[in-house]
């Protein structure tokens, strides 16, 4: 697999997140392996919390979060996905699909950090991941966040919002990532977060997992990611970990998503499901503060019933 590596300086002087990264390999399907950053903030012995991140952002779009969870005594782990952020960047288009992007995933986290008893937190395409992930290894988690998410089997169609935003990241010429971050945000970014979102890409070659992830979300009954995502339905029913839906009161991509994981989810039962105000799909972006107390909330209280 032929990957680029986002040069370092590209990330110097980022507003508010100078957390010095971490790096695991994780395999490639040649035999080799392509290297995986994240960043951690909080008590290394205290209680995990996982976040993951979607498209086209990357670990950068929870700095208000990291230190909320830390000073709750929580220890937030924030993986860049392989093609954002710090981590390598596969050069063809066809190295990415749904079932990588999950295996990668995994082997860094249990395989090269042996996180355990851990809390999800999944937004956008970080939801995809985790969620699968919850239903193929529960023994490793304890509670779930979905937040502004959702785990599409292709049996239903997705929003016409979406399927703009998909034709808009596959045909643009020069792909605007701070642009396209910005629209599905409801405060307006500065322009040194601006910079920030669009720190991982130097040129567009290195932009191909930004293009691929829209291509990769299952809209077909006989998409590749369908059977495993309708298996993940299967266990996530039933599975008796607690599970807290904190969407924004201002996300028209997953909104719909909200009352159907909190009948479905048998660990949504008798939960105090929050909304977070103010905040549109980057609601870790427009109200970061908020969904991190609303995370602590949780695992420090448990996930107990309402």
């Amino acid at each position: 697999m032929q990957v680029q590596r986002t040069p370092d300086e590209r990330f110097s002087g980022l507003p508010d997140f100078d957390y010095e990264p971490g790096y695991g390999e994780v395999p490639d399907p040649d035999g080799g392996t392509v290297r995986m950053a994240y960043v951690a903030a909080g008590p290394a012995d205290g209680p995990v919390v996982l976040l993951l991140h979607g498209e086209p952002s990357w670990s950068f779009l929870y700095r208000r979060m990291l230190p909320v969870l830390a000073d709750a005594g929580l220890r937030a782990v924030a993986p860049d996905l392989i093609g954002f952020g710090r981590s390598d960047k596969p050069t063809a288009i066809d190295e990415h699909s749904y079932a990588r992007h999950v295996e990668w995933v995994r082997s860094l986290i249990f395989d090269g950090l042996d996180l355990r008893e851990v809390t999800l937190v999944g937004q956008d395409w970080g939801g995809l991941i985790g969620l699968r992930l919850v239903a193929e290894h529960p023994e490793r988690f304890a509670r779930v966040v979905a937040a502004n998410t959702g785990l599409p089997t292709g049996d239903h169609d997705m929003p016409e919002v979406w399927w703009t935003f998909r034709e808009a990241v596959t045909k643009a010429s020069e792909l605007d990532v701070a642009r396209f971050v910005q629209s599905g945000c409801r405060t307006r970014l500065a322009a040194d977060v601006r910079a920030g979102y669009d720190a991982p890409f130097p040129d567009e070659s290195y932009k191909v997992a930004a293009r691929a992830m829209p291509t990769l979300v299952p809209t077909s009954p006989d998409d590749p990611a369908t059977e495993a995502n309708r298996a993940a339905w299967s266990t996530l029913s039933m599975l008796d970990k607690p599970f807290l839906c904190a969407f924004s009161d201002g996300d028209p991509i997953t909104g719909g998503m909200e009352p159907i994981l909190r009948r479905a989810m048998a660990g949504a039962q008798g939960l105090d499901h929050p909304t977070i105000t103010g905040a549109g799909h980057f609601l870790q972006e427009d109200a970061g503060e908020q969904l991190a107390e609303a995370v602590a909330e949780f695992v420090v209280g448990n996930g107990r019933r309402a």
